[in-house]
């Protein structure tokens, strides 16, 4: 398990631990984080599990994918640098202490 904190657009944050392997989305799904949709329930067909991550956290992720890319341009005020979609997120012990920030709204 990872801890991974979850801030409200609002500023109230709540700190899970999400399972090795499981995806950052179903964290916040299983956990009852409101503000991560996930209306397409981890396909990356959506825009609605949208977040941006810590700055500090940007350039220690992953790699964007393509079609991730392509999906972001759908949400709610992208940032280029910080914008991630959680659904494409893998949990791997490297992700513990993650956090992200939710936006306003998920479009």
């Amino acid at each position: 398990m990872v801890k991974i904190t979850y801030v409200a657009f609002d500023g109230a944050s709540t700190a899970v631990e999400v399972p090795l392997g499981s995806t950052v989305m179903e964290g916040a799904r299983d956990n009852g984080i409101a503000g991560i949709d996930a209306d397409c329930g981890g396909a990356c067909a959506c825009s609605t599990c949208h977040v941006y991550v810590e700055k500090s956290w940007a350039g220690r992720l992953p790699a964007k994918g393509e079609l991730e890319t392509d999906m972001l341009d759908f949400a709610f005020e992208p940032d280029e640098q910080l914008s991630r979609l959680t659904c494409q997120l893998k949990v791997t012990p490297d992700l513990d202490g993650l956090v992200v920030r939710l936006p306003e709204k998920q479009i």
